[in-house]
Order: structure tokens, then sequence, then C-alpha cells
């Protein structure tokens, strides 16, 4: 597939990373050289320098025969102007576009994307993903990292061990049979800063990270295994009352049980319309980083703390700050992927990468094919991903024994019909199940060879 990436930045060069790992053939553009550089220096991509929205920039990244275009520069207008290029001048078949304005968003101008319009394809919004992966955080609060697949049937859930856990060195093998009705999959451990998938005679131990695929019914079950408590969050404080903070509190305002909500927000305006644009939430101007603010929030008595702002230091520093003035839970959005290794000195619960959010949304519209859903995992070590069996596929007919797959790659879950089961070695699969596998990045382009997602589903 040939892909044109518009835009360098941290979105667009991971994009790239993960394209050009699968043999795709990939080009990026962007106005900043140095970032061209980067990416052509580091990763298996050609460069060219200049306007994405210019046609002869685009003539040059060979839009012609491209069946892709992925505008994801700073610009908003940029990324649209792009997008109506490459359908008017170069009928490119899909385009993807990174958008943030709100008023681009707003469903009442949907008709604006249509064909005879602005011909975008799939318009990403970061704040709303990231508003999204905020909500998942909120709803398994023991968790690091969480995602939903199969309609909402499963979870993706990231638990880090204490020494409390009661499943401590036990092989894998044998926690299937101590606990054979639990429809859960250990299916990624982190140790010591390395990512890998576990095989059944692997041992869990103290200070691991690990990821849990189960069905949506077991969660709580799941979690107390682990040695976690499922708590349900009633009183939220949110710091940062902007497009992210916003959509947070708007989703906690729709949902039937009643979430006390309160956001601090530094800016008058922004506060002033976020005020304006609830109805429960309770918004107070001020600096989150403020004890008195925090403490009129009730910040001692809240059961998390969600701190948005657009400056990572300040999340970090809220959210610990939050903690120690008795806060259950903190989550911190943090655009530094570097900054991840805080986390546990700092005593913060669970972090969300914009970048990562996004990445994943976009490759899940990439993948549209039998692909349903993907989610990169960490700095893009590893996805998960959710499948449709084709009746062509090497894997319809085949028992999971039977079947061949990479080192890296483990079945989490299979959906027949409606029903999630437990993937079991006689389990067979067959067309029109939906599977969802845990890959390391380096092992994504069998996975996708196994399923048989070609160009023609693209």
């Amino acid at each position: 597939m040939k892909v044109i990436i518009c835009g360098a930045g941290q979105v667009g060069w991971q994009i790239a990373r993960q394209l050009s790992g699968e043999r795709n053939d990939v080009t990026v553009v962007d106005v900043n050289p140095d970032l061209v550089r980067r990416a052509t220096d580091t990763l298996d991509v050609q460069g060219i320098v200049g306007f994405a929205s210019y046609p002869d920039v685009l003539e040059r990244a060979g839009a012609r025969d491209a069946d892709l275009i992925i505008a994801a520069t700073h610009s908003d207008e940029v990324n649209m102007v792009t997008c109506q290029v490459a359908h008017s001048v170069f009928s490119v078949p899909r385009k993807i576009a990174r958008l943030r304005a709100q008023s681009y968003l707003d469903a009442i101008y949907s008709d604006l994307y249509r064909r005879e319009h602005l011909p975008i394809d799939v318009v990403i919004s970061p704040e709303r993903e990231v508003a999204e992966a905020a909500l998942q955080r909120l709803a398994a609060p023991s968790t690091f990292d969480t995602e939903s697949f199969m309609l909402g049937r499963a979870q993706l859930l990231g638990i880090a061990l204490d020494d409390d856990c009661p499943v401590l060195n036990t092989p894998l093998r044998q926690l299937n049979d101590l606990f054979s009705t639990l429809r859960a999959i250990v299916v990624g451990v982190r140790r010591d800063g390395r990512l890998f998938a576990p095989d059944p005679d692997d041992q869990l131990f103290a200070g691991d990270q690990i990821y849990v695929f189960t069905h949506s019914e077991d969660v709580n079950r799941a979690l107390e295994i682990f040695g976690k408590k499922a708590k349900k969050q009633e009183r939220i404080v949110i710091i940062g009352g902007g497009n992210v903070g916003l959509g947070v509190a708007r989703a906690l305002e729709a949902r039937s049980d009643r979430v006390r909500a309160k956001i601090i927000e530094k800016s008058r305006p922004t506060a002033e319309r976020a005020a304006d644009s609830l109805e429960r939430t309770i918004v107070l101007h001020g600096d989150g980083m403020d004890m008195e603010i925090l403490l009129e929030a009730a910040i001692d008595r809240a059961d998390a703390v969600l701190a948005v702002t657009d400056d990572d230091k300040t999340n970090l520093l809220v959210a610990v700050r939050a903690k120690q003035a008795g806060c259950q839970m903190a989550i911190a959005l943090v655009n530094d992927p570097t900054l991840a290794p805080l986390m546990g000195p700092l005593d913060i619960d669970a972090y969300i990468n914009p970048r990562a959010t996004t990445v994943s949304s976009i490759l899940r519209h990439i993948r549209h094919g039998r692909v349903r859903a993907v989610y990169s995992i960490g700095d893009a070590e590893a996805e998960m991903i959710e499948a449709q069996i084709l009746s062509t596929s090497s894997l319809a007919g085949k028992m999971i024994r039977e079947i061949d797959f990479p080192e890296g790659v483990l079945v989490g879950g299979v959906m027949k019909g409606d029903k999630v089961v437990k993937p079991a070695a006689e389990l067979r699969l067959e067309a029109g199940d939906i599977i969802a596998l845990f890959a390391m990045t380096s092992d994504v382009r069998e996975v996708e060879r196994l399923l048989q997602v070609s160009i023609d589903f693209f």
C-alpha cells in the first residue's frame, strides 16, 4: 500500500513508523526539514519538504498513485485543504484528516465532509479520543490502561502487580486450571521495561505490568484475582476545562448514575465557557496547583482527579498534590512518553498519552477491512487487533492449537455470534468469528497475512 503522511510530528512519525515497519510504501511530507530528516534517517520512508496542501508538493510525494493520504499537520485548515487537493487533483481513494477545532466537529456540520463538499473519509479528533480514553480509565480505576473490544463485550486491562497480589509466582498455565470459569487471558507482560507475550509456563512477579483480555462481565473478578478492588467513582475533580475536560464532564453528566464532578480551570474565559456548557458540573475558576482551590473542590474526599491541562508538568504535579491531599486515584494527561517511567515513583495511577490514542484511532481506520479495531500498546511496542475471520483465511476451520502463530502473538478472545468465549487449544475458529489478537509490533505483518487483510480490503 502506498501511503502519504502529511505532518512529521509525533503522530505522523509514529504512524510512519508503524506502516513502514509493515513494508508499506510510505512518504512523509512536512514543511520542517529537520522533522523530515529525522523520519528518513530513522525509518524506511521517503521524505518531501514542503507545504502538504500544495499540489506540486503532493505530486512529488507520489499522490497520483497513492492509496491513502493521512493529513496530520498542526493546522486543521491545511489538513482539510490537503484532502481536498488529494481528491480533486489526484483522485486519492482514501483520505484521513486530524481536526482539533470543535466547530469543525459539531454534529450539525457533519454534512461538510460529504464527497461533493470536503471529501474527507475519516475525521480524527485527538481531544475526543483522549476524552474517551479518560472515561475508560475512570471506569476501571484500579488499572493503568484499558480499552473496549467486541462491541463492549470484552476489555483489555493494564494491571500493575503489587506485593500483595495473590497469584504471584504462579505459572499462567496453572492460573487457567485454578480459575477455569474466568474468561480472561494474560496476553502481555512488561518486566524491567520490556514488553513480551508470555508463555504458559511463565510466572508473574511483583512489579510486573500485565495486560489482561477479559469478558466485560468478568472484569471485577479478574481485578480481584490480580489483587485489585473495583470501586465506583462518584466524586471526580477535573483539572482543566478545555476541550478534553469539557468532553469528559459532558459524558459524566449524560450517565444514568449520578457522578458529582467539579472542574478547576485557570483561564476565566475557558471557565465561563465550560460553566455555560454544563448543567450539573461545578466549575471553579482558579489554578489547579493551588492547594486552597483544590480543597475548595473537596479534593481530599474525591474518588479521582483527572489532570488534563495542556501542560505535562502541571498535570503531573497536580496529580501528585491531589494524592497527597487524600484523593484516591490520579490520572494525568502526558504528551511526552519519556515521562511515563515517572508514574510509579510519583504514585500516579494512570496516564493518557494523546499520541497513542490518536495513533490507535488512525490505525483502526487504516486497517478498516476485516480488522475492526486496533489498540496501540505502550510506545507502539505491540497492538491488540480485533478482526473478523474470512472464509478464505487460513484460520477458518482450524483449532487454535493447529495454527502456527508467531511467538509474539496470543489469542485474547473469540466472539461467536454475540457470545465472547475464552480461547482454548481445542476451540475451532469458523468464518465470521471475531478474534482478538495481542501481537508484538514485529509480528503485525504476519498477523495480517494470517487474516488475509490484503490491499483489497483497504
